[in-house]
């Protein structure tokens, strides 16, 4: 099978096959192109994404990647950055190996399909020159023969006219012969120009031809086999990162398998756990004998009938302390406004900190200190009380950092010696409560009901709810008053014994400046300078009209 015998006579139609193909190769060239666009339009938009829902440092969202669910997630992102750098990969690889090489191949196919065609043309040109030479013989031989044939008829003619005179005969016979001798000549020309044209004729179509076209045919196959190449080169692209995406995929999976229920339950234990106790059970009251309740230092309670009942319900927004007043302004220095446990991690997580901080720049001190004894021993690399600046910088840096955490290394000593015993290792590991053998914070009394409906509560309570509200005593006493937001009158009689309540008497008209928040106290004032909480459910609440969002409690 040869282009050379079978398609002799399709010069014109190969040479337009032949400029297909290359179009062809350009237009997979361009495919390929476009597709490596896309794998990176893919991978930036990929890294994109991961960085998008990567958490903010120092913000909230980093503290909530402590959990396994939030880490599976971190995980996740990580490997989508690593599968995103995959499609570049596959771009760089299909760029380097199919666009570049094949945008070079081109240019030299281009190159040699133009050299084939012009051989082909010049050949075909030569062929035709020949045939054109043939022609003109041809032409000549005729013309010539028809001139020698005329000449003779006039030599006839002119021979057998009696009143013709010897010497034109002769002069005619003379003629015929030369006419007769031309067209011997252009006989033997034509004859021997027709020779040559056949032999050329025959190794046109025998030599020259299948050579040309067979060169064209090889070219086409070679460009056939190297658009195949390519193909697979392309799949390659994709099959040689399979492995690497698999591992990121399994990294995900792995990630999700790592995560603990049971692991992020207790994490929220760590973080919310205030160290209160829960208030004790409300025993049965019989109206034929005197009420007895049980109650705990944090939470009060009421009747069920006849007296209202205390809300330990509704709106919850973590007021363990109701005797407190809420900070609303910049949190403490010793993370007073939050609760035993949850300021006792945030004293242990400021210490530590700070000791980084000593860490580093007793690092810093050493290295300074290092450096100047090189340059005592060697004063030609430095002057050594160009460091005496900086070495006294750090020193008092050190100093000043360690009287921080001596303060708050106090404040820690003070509230782990109010919480419940826990051993030196536990407290290290997990920074939590013994549930089992914790001594509780506030202990529950029972409080008894005077004849007058009024609370009476056991001394105990009221020592340790002292302790709790020690470091906010203060706070009510600097700021000015609250102006007056309503009045009150108190339905029942109330013994205000702890600290930051205050007492009413049944009938009494109140002043409210600050209605109830959702943890069952209202804070009211009594004259200009006495002030504290009670009970809601042993108020009537009267706001203003002009107060937002005003109820009344009954």
């Amino acid at each position: 099978m040869s282009w050379g015998t079978e398609l002799w006579d399709q010069f014109d139609n190969l040479e337009k096959h032949t400029q297909w193909g290359i179009d062809m190769l350009e237009k997979y060239i361009k495919f390929v192109k476009e597709r490596t666009e896309i794998e990176l339009s893919y991978a930036k938009q990929l890294r994109n994404l991961s960085k998008k829902y990567q958490p903010r440092k120092n913000s909230k969202e980093e503290e909530e990647y402590r959990y396994t669910a939030c880490k599976a997630f971190l995980s996740t992102l990580n490997e989508m950055n690593d599968y995103a750098g995959q499609h570049e990969v596959i771009s760089e690889n299909m760029t380097s190996q199919i666009t570049v090489d094949l945008m070079r191949y081109v240019q030299e196919l281009k190159q040699e399909r133009k050299s084939n065609f012009h051989d082909g043309r010049k050949a075909q040109q030569h062929i035709e020159t020949c045939w054109k030479q043939l022609e003109s013989s041809k032409r000549r031989f005729e013309r010539d023969c028809k001139e020698a044939d005329r000449a003779q008829q006039y030599f006839e003619k002119m021979d057998a006219d009696i009143n013709v005179t010897k010497a034109d005969v002769e002069k005619a016979r003379q003629q015929a012969q030369l006419r007769h001798q031309m067209a011997e000549d252009s006989k033997a020309e034509y004859s021997s120009t027709l020779q040559r044209f056949n032999q050329e004729q025959w190794e046109y179509y025998h030599t020259h031809v299948p050579n040309i076209f067979q060169k064209i045919q090889e070219m086409e196959e070679r460009r056939i086999v190297r658009i195949g190449e390519s193909m697979k080169t392309y799949a390659e692209a994709d099959r040689q990162v399979i492995p690497i995406i698999g591992k990121c995929l399994d990294g995900i999976v792995k990630a999700a398998e790592s995560i603990d229920q049971k692991n992020d339950s207790q994490l929220v234990i760590e973080a919310y756990k205030s160290g209160f106790e829960p208030p004790g059970d409300i025993e049965f009251e019989d109206y034929t004998q005197p009420m007895k309740r049980t109650v705990s230092d944090n939470s009060l309670s009421s009747a069920k009938e006849g007296k209202p009942e205390l809300k330990f319900g509704g709106k919850s927004r973590g007021k363990l302390w109701p005797f407190i007043k809420k900070n609303k302004g910049a949190t403490p220095e010793d993370f007073s406004n939050l609760p035993p446990e949850q300021r006792r991690k945030k004293l242990q997580q400021k210490v530590d900190d700070l000791n980084k901080e000593i860490q580093k720049e007793t690092d810093q001190r050493d290295a300074i200190t290092k450096m100047k004894d090189v340059y005592l021993k060697n004063p030609q690399m430095g002057d050594p009380a160009s460091l005496d600046h900086k070495l006294a910088e750090v020193t008092q840096n050190i100093e000043k950092l360690r009287l921080e955490t001596q303060k708050f290394e106090a404040w820690l000593a003070e509230v782990e010696g109010r919480l419940p015993a826990r051993s030196e290792q536990s407290r290290r590991q997990s920074g939590m409560y013994d549930g089992q053998t914790q001594q509780p914070v506030t202990n529950c009394a029972q409080d008894r009901e005077s004849p007058d409906g009024s609370y009476t509560e056991e001394q105990s309570q009221e020592s340790e709810l002292k302790v709790l509200a020690t470091d906010f005593d203060d706070e009510f006493d600097d700021e000015e008053p609250l102006p007056a937001i309503g009045t009150c009158k108190a339905l029942y009689t109330f013994e205000g014994q702890n600290e930051g309540t205050i007492s009413v008497v049944e009938g009494e008209m109140l002043s409210v400046i600050e209605e109830d928040k959702g943890d069952g106290w209202t804070r009211i004032r009594r004259n200009e300078d006495e002030e504290g909480y009670v009970p809601t459910s042993y108020v009537e609440v009267y706001l203003d009209k002009n107060a937002k969002g005003a109820k009344t409690y009954i």
